[in-house]
């Protein structure tokens, strides 16, 4: 099927207004009476060379930003305030080592064993962390845990 100019322009204007082909062979059908096959409204634009354009990709749904806390180094005197670490190369007979220092400013190194127990070996002889320090360094070494895959 042959086009006249006029109805060669109305298709090169579809495809840059960025119809599909399958809408390009409606509007043909319904503005222009001319009924055409999705094959032949292919060919058509082929041999125009045109190129329809790609949809484009559906919105991602924008997130709201997530506020980012930074992260309080520790002071002495502010209970809860404890900041861990993990070393590099665990102790000895430890899966995982590291230090921590509590509120009250003291470091102490902590370790889990083969079996899977916790222990902290104090600055000084007799030293006990608050109860407070002990619940934040509970859930640090967890969130220091999942970071290394162990929680």
């Amino acid at each position: 099927m042959q086009l006249d100019e006029t109805q060669k322009q109305k298709v090169t204007q579809w495809i840059n207004e960025g119809l599909k082909l399958s809408d390009i062979q409606k509007r043909l059908e319904k503005e222009l009476g001319l009924r055409m096959t999705y094959l032949e409204v292919r060919m058509l634009v082929d041999d125009l060379k045109l190129k329809p354009k790609d949809p484009e990709p559906p919105a991602e749904p924008k997130q709201p930003e997530q506020p980012v806390a930074p992260e309080l180094p520790a002071e002495p005197g502010l209970p809860g305030n404890v900041k861990v670490v993990v070393d590099q190369i665990a102790r000895a007979n430890a899966l995982v080592s590291g230090k921590v220092t509590f509120s009250d400013g003291k470091t102490a190194e902590w370790f889990l064993d083969q079996t899977g127990r916790l222990g902290i070996v104090p600055p000084e002889k007799g030293y006990k962390p608050l109860e407070v320090d002990l619940q934040a360094f509970n859930i640090e070494l967890q969130t220091e845990f999942q970071k290394l895959g162990l929680g």
